[in-house]
């Protein structure tokens, strides 16, 4: 795995609830067990900060680092999505974002990366979709991501509200627009590599595993559920094949999150340190973290 998109996930999973902010050795010292070095994360932590993700503070010889206002709107727009126990209601409106003038094809690309990974899908070349991305939220991202000199080229739309129920065009569109089957994959192949254990901590007596094993065990949860989220549109179930993974994961994504939170915590207790010594204790953040019950119940295993 990338370790800055690892160093993203830890600071957006367990840095951001506890004020946003640590000591660089105590980053390393949580992701060594990964089979992360030093040198490997500080050379990550640099390129966040030149990417202006990240920002330092130096204490002495030691330095906190700490969330930009930026990264931490991009977190907390994120957060609203992953650990929410629901996909968003649709409410019929399609959000466009149109290009406008010429593009080269490295700054098409790069657009068309960035929205993907904000589960925009493509239709013909100049007319990325979404059903219910929050468009001032998105050119926000795209901003933090380096890519000022193209909001120019952008136009976004809210297409019309329709009360007539799933139509041809919307499913013509969605088949176009996004690989479906891709992302299906994707999720069940999350769901696979995650239920044996979530299995296997229902079967304990004592539901847990050690505080460091459930701390490695939530931040690659946590980590590649983020990379499957992002991606995903949360279409409407109008508008999704039958049977599709994406709830199941979500649900097995809930369940072995919070039963992982505690002993996790209290690793972090431990261990998450700043740069004076201190270790800044959890918001009431972490307890909102999929709270809201979900109508379908937990996840057959």
């Amino acid at each position: 795995m990338q370790a800055g998109s690892l160093i993203i996930s830890v600071f957006g999973d367990a840095v951001l609830p506890r004020g946003g902010r640590i000591w660089l050795g105590s980053l390393i010292g949580l992701l060594e067990p990964l089979q992360l070095n030093e040198r490997l994360i500080r050379t990550s932590v640099f390129r966040l900060a030149k990417e202006e993700w990240l920002r330092t503070e130096a204490l002495g010889r030691r330095a906190d680092y700490m969330l930009t206002p930026a990264g931490k709107r991009r977190f907390e727009e994120a957060s609203r999505h992953i650990y929410a126990s629901n996909a968003p209601l649709w409410d019929r409106r399609w959000r466009l974002i149109l290009t406008v003038g010429e593009l080269d094809p490295k700054q098409r690309e790069r657009l068309r990366r960035a929205l993907f990974w904000q589960g925009f899908g493509v239709i013909g070349s100049d007319c990325f979709v979404h059903p219910s991305a929050d468009l001032t939220a998105a050119f926000d991202a795209l901003m933090t991501d380096g890519m000022t000199d193209l909001l120019s080229h952008l136009m976004p739309l809210l297409a019309a509200d329709s009360r007539l129920g799933q139509s041809a065009s919307d499913v013509d569109m969605v088949q176009s627009a996004w690989n479906l089957e891709q992302l299906a994959t994707a999720y069940t192949d999350f769901v696979t590599r995650y239920q044996p254990i979530l299995k296997t901590l229902r079967q304990d007596v004592r539901g847990e595993v050690d505080d460091e094993s459930a701390f490695l065990l939530r931040t690659l949860l946590i980590h590649d559920y983020r990379r499957l989220l992002l991606r995903d549109p949360e279409l409407p179930d109008v508008l999704l094949p039958a049977n599709w993974p994406g709830q199941k994961a979500r649900l097995l994504c809930k369940e072995l999150y919070r039963r992982l939170l505690a002993p996790s915590e209290r690793h972090l207790d431990l261990h998450l340190k700043l740069a004076n010594g201190t270790t800044p204790q959890a918001s009431s953040m972490l307890a909102q973290r999929f709270q809201n019950e979900d109508p379908l119940g937990p996840v057959p295993v």
